[in-house]
């Protein structure tokens, strides 16, 4: 039997002077604290189990000394920006998808979050000196999932509303009632929320404790419906039997219930995962996503080649017919 979540929270001592340690651990009065020296100490341990921790996630309390933000890799999505980066507020998510590389990156599935947000704003501004900047914030975590605990919507809104050089990305697989929950004056013209659209059939079978789609696109609708700045990623498409029957429907509900014009950008990709988060995913969990035969160019797992452009070609020309191919992004 498990624990409940979030049952125990491990705090580094350093990170006890922080204003949003004291906001967090008030929302848990009644975990187990447990203080610690570091955060490694727990979260990268040798011989734990990834899956077993899923069912029972602890929150881990950090404050992280090293570099927070990071140029963007070319498996990711930059949506056409050249100086798009990424930062890490918070190691891994509420939610379980299969396909999900932070299981191959990980040893531990326990959430850090790191509680001097302060400092990666201080690392951005020290970036957008230089250029304008387009930057992720929620690639190793779904920020708006976890923002009940952590309060970095709002942080981040006060930050960039201030800034005219930079632009942050929000990814998220929520839903509507989530996401209106906290966010109904987080929305400007520096913040644009990217939702990850899959269908039913996806999401019922790989995406576990997630949204359903029509969820997900009544939330896209109240940024639209309330101005704010709006991409839709179809990344990545899982192959499946009758792949273009179950993506069509998906297009035709997607675009049927939404308004395309407001949509600044879309992005398509496949499934692609490195070699070895790959091999470490097969030790974690038996999954028809992470045990299929994929093909491994440049020590990057995908699909062949035929599979990959049937897939892609599909979804474009589906897209094409709501969407401007100007505003299409391929991410492989």
């Amino acid at each position: 039997m498990y624990n409940k979540f979030f049952s125990h929270i491990y705090v580094e001592r350093q990170a006890l002077e922080y204003e949003t340690t004291g906001l967090i651990l008030k929302k848990f009065k009644n975990s187990e604290i447990i203080y610690i020296d570091h955060y490694k100490d727990v979260f990268s341990r040798k011989h734990q189990d990834f899956m077993h921790q899923k069912n029972c996630q602890s929150i881990i309390l950090a404050v992280n000394n090293e570099k927070s933000v990071y140029k963007g890799a070319p498996v990711c999505q930059s949506f056409g920006n050249e100086h798009f980066y990424y930062c890490s507020n918070i190691k891994n998510c509420i939610f379980d998808c299969e396909y999900c590389y932070l299981q191959g990156m990980y040893t531990s599935a326990n959430i850090v979050i790191y509680v001097n947000i302060e400092d990666i704003f201080k690392e951005v501004d020290s970036i957008a000196e230089k250029h304008p900047v387009y930057l992720c914030i929620s690639y190793d975590t779904d920020l708006i999932a976890l923002d009940g605990i952590t309060g970095f919507l709002a942080k981040w809104n006060d930050y960039v509303c201030k800034r005219k050089n930079i632009t942050i990305e929000l990814r998220t697989k929520c839903g509507y009632s989530s996401f209106i929950e906290n966010f109904s004056n987080y929305i400007n013209d520096n913040m644009i929320f990217a939702w990850t659209l899959s269908p039913d059939f996806v999401i019922n079978r790989y995406e576990h404790k997630t949204a359903q789609l029509k969820q997900r696109l009544k939330a896209v609708n109240y940024v639209i419906n309330n101005g704010g700045r709006i991409h839709l990623c179809f990344d990545p498409l899982i192959y499946c039997e009758d792949f273009e029957q179950v993506y069509g429907e998906m297009f035709k509900e997607v675009f049927s219930a939404i308004d395309s014009t407001k949509v600044e950008g879309v992005s398509i990709g496949t499934f692609r995962i490195s070699k070895a988060y790959l091999k470490n995913m097969r030790k974690n969990r038996v999954s028809a996503v992470t045990y299929y035969p994929y093909e491994c160019h440049n020590g990057v797992y995908e699909y062949g080649d035929e599979i990959n452009s049937k897939m892609l070609g599909f979804a474009r020309e589906k897209i094409e017919e709501y969407i401007s191919a100007d505003i299409i992004f391929e991410g492989n």
